[in-house]
């Protein structure tokens, strides 16, 4: 027998250490060649690596969220013969879990013995029944019908009830069900404690602290909100998807993606990346569009290439794939780098106004919230609007309130007038 030890490789990406998101393996286990053996996260994409040998594992580098260097141990592995190490494993070419900037992923670590033991939820114990109470109880119940059927619906025994006059109404009820009777009866609607839960700031639970961090420090934001009558786009997005076919249905997010392309050329300033440790700022011509995903392990945010040359279908379809890669975990990590832009939006909970923090070295993002019906006026008469609220968040070192206000016009124009989204 002969101990191999696998060191980290280098992955790639001229980075100097990864952080381990979770182990797949413990010491003791019996590994075969290509066995995942961890996860490592980078700062673009957390990665499996596999056992380049067959053995039994005798030493790990140590705990999820600990940071490993290129080239140093990672695990040990018992094997046979002089346990000579075979080539390094060739750099991964795809992501199984990728992070992207800005608003991102979580990742859970791998339970062990002793945090399964401390964390482990407590059972739950079947309500008490109703004990009796230590004197005979009252065998003449006074009540109407309507309390007694409303007692006996709520399993509460009306003898356990104290009247406040000659017979037992719904108030006495009622007092007796927010006060409890001290005798095992829980109040409906009285909320359980549960145990306090300890979890573990790492993988990419703590590159969103780190990166949420950075961009408040760093960028001084400020967010403007505006608000948007978009019956018309609403009605026209009701008639295309009439005529959809096997198109994906259109939600407000391509129109609002074509309204962004066409107003950004007039405002280069937005579409643009910050380099504040040089001094520089790069304005992009293309519009690659991070879009916010939320997805089991987190928010992600898959880019969309070349928004600006792409119309609604193609945005729509684009954006279904990008959603489901991301879902599934399946995005590559080109797809989740290289935004210029980001858009932010809650769907359905978009709420009434959003101050969406910046995707740094991004100079801003939109946020688009909830659609709602309200009265307004048109000329002297009243008519039912559907209103939605548009907020932008800019770095202020770069972006002036003035541009982010005019650009923000500029899309309102052309969603109250959605014929102009589909004109060159």
């Amino acid at each position: 027998m002969a101990l191999f030890t696998f060191r980290l490789p280098d992955i790639g990406e001229g980075i100097s250490e990864a952080e381990i998101v979770g182990w797949h393996v413990k010491v003791g286990d019996r590994v075969e060649e290509d066995q995942p053996l961890a996860d490592m996260m980078t700062d673009k994409a957390t990665v499996e690596m596999e056992s380049p040998v067959a053995g039994t594992v005798v030493e790990l580098a140590g705990e999820p969220g600990d940071q490993v260097a290129i080239g140093a141990m990672l695990v040990t592995i018992e094997v046979e013969g002089a346990g000579e190490a075979p080539a390094a494993p060739p750099p991964p070419e795809e992501a199984l879990v990728a992070e992207m900037p800005g608003e991102q992923v979580i990742e859970a670590a791998p339970e062990t013995e002793e945090a399964s033991a401390s964390s482990a939820p407590v059972s739950s114990q079947p309500t008490a029944p109703l004990s009796a109470p230590s004197a005979e109880p009252r065998r003449d119940v006074q009540a109407s019908p309507a309390v007694r059927a409303r007692a006996k619906e709520l399993g509460v025994d009306l003898a356990q009830v104290k009247p406040q006059g000659d017979r037992i109404r719904h108030a006495d009820l009622d007092a007796f069900l927010l006060y409890g009777s001290g005798q095992g009866y829980k109040p409906a609607g009285r909320s359980v404690a549960r145990p306090d839960e300890v979890v573990k700031v790492i993988g990419m639970r703590r590159r969103i602290a780190e990166n949420m961090a950075a961009s408040k420090r760093h960028i001084p934001h400020f967010t403007y909100v505006e608000e948007i009558d978009v019956t018309r786009l609403e009605e026209m997005r009701e008639r295309l998807n009439e005529t959809r076919g096997d198109r994906p249905k259109l939600t407000m997010l391509p129109l609002l993606i074509v309204a962004i392309c066409k107003a950004l050329p007039d405002f280069p300033m937005l579409n643009a990346r910050y380099d504040d440790e040089v001094g520089v700022v790069t304005r992009h011509g293309a519009v690659h569009l991070g879009l916010a995903t939320q997805t089991d392990a987190g928010l992600m945010v898959p880019v969309i290439r070349d928004a600006q040359d792409r119309n609604v279908w193609q945005l729509a379809i684009e954006i279904r794939r990008l959603a489901e890669a991301a879902r599934s975990g399946k995005a590559k990590s080109e797809d989740l780098s290289g935004s210029t832009l980001t858009l932010t939006s809650l769907g359905p909970l978009g709420g009434v106004a959003t101050t969406p923090v910046i995707n740094r070295p991004e100079v801003a993002i939109i946020g688009p919230n909830r659609v709602i019906e309200r009265p307004v006026f048109r000329g002297k008469e009243v008519v039912a609007a559907k209103l939605m609220n548009l907020s932008i968040s800019c770095d202020h070192r770069v972006v002036d309130g003035w541009d982010a206000a005019s650009f923000v016009q500029a899309v309102r124009r052309l969603l109250e007038n959605p014929v102009l989204l589909l004109s060159d």
